[in-house]
């Protein structure tokens, strides 16, 4: 199912549950009812709460925010690497050169395939990648350079295979979940308390109080949906994406 239909099931599911909460209220509710009788008190403590909420919700956007930023810093940095190792080993001999570009070759393409799904399906990297880069690594070090300026090109190519290396064990930190089960335990009871909160002030079935009950719990359920499209770097909903392997090695990553 798509993200979207989520984020529309949500909202209209958010809507529909408090404006079906105010009409069943306001059916019970007497003619002698007043509603300027709601205590001062109560008013201040729903604003508060509120407010604590919205912190709460902003610095756990900020957090996962942080996180997808992270896992994409770190797939450009390895996409970046690699094509290095492409382009520096051009001053070693053809049947090297061949042979490390075929290895790194193979590398993007388990990354941005098989790889690419296990993160987004199960939140971890695979051991046929970890094995490719291995042949990269290989590759590059085994080489004796024959000549002073094949030397010259030697520590750089292996510094940029250690990079990679570097980048891929950040891209598997930032492959899971990055929110724990608690703070999701935490929002989502604050999203109920808030919400459940705006009862009582005593709604009445105007059009302009079913319209601010509606919107304000559509943008508490766009927010918790925002942070679980985030919470997963490489998940289904607004993730890291593959574009820094796209445009480096156009011919294998897509």
């Amino acid at each position: 199912m798509s993200h979207w239909v989520v984020l529309s099931i949500a909202m209209a599911s958010a809507c529909a549950v408090v404006l079906a909460i105010v009409v069943f209220n306001n059916r019970r509710i007497g003619e002698d009812d007043d509603p300027s009788e709601t205590p001062d008190v109560l008013e201040y403590m729903t604003m508060m709460i509120g407010v604590v909420y919205a912190i709460v919700l902003g610095l756990a956007i900020a957090g996962v925010w942080e996180g997808r930023s992270a896992a994409q810093e770190s797939v450009r940095q390895e996409a970046q690497a690699l094509h290095e190792v492409d382009v520096r080993v051009e001053v070693w001999p053809a049947a090297v050169r061949e042979r490390i570009r075929s290895d790194v070759r193979a590398y993007v393409t388990q990354v941005t395939g098989p790889e690419w799904r296990s993160m987004a399906e199960r939140g971890e990297l695979t051991g046929k990648g970890a094995e490719l880069l291995e042949r990269v690594r290989r590759s590059v070090s085994d080489y004796e350079p024959a000549t002073d300026h094949e030397g010259e090109a030697y520590q750089p190519l292996v510094d940029q295979v250690a990079a990679v290396d570097d980048a891929r064990a950040s891209r598997a930190g930032n492959a899971g979940s990055t929110m724990p089960g608690v703070v999701w335990f935490g929002l989502i009871i604050g999203a109920l308390v808030t919400v459940g909160l705006i009862f009582t002030l005593q709604i009445r079935r105007t059009f302009r109080e079913l319209l601010l009950a509606g919107l304000f719990s559509a943008l508490i359920a766009f927010l918790l949906f925002l942070i679980w499209a985030l919470d997963a770097p490489f998940g289904l909903g607004i993730s890291a994406t593959r574009e820094p392997f796209e445009l480096l090695f156009p011919a294998v990553a897509r």
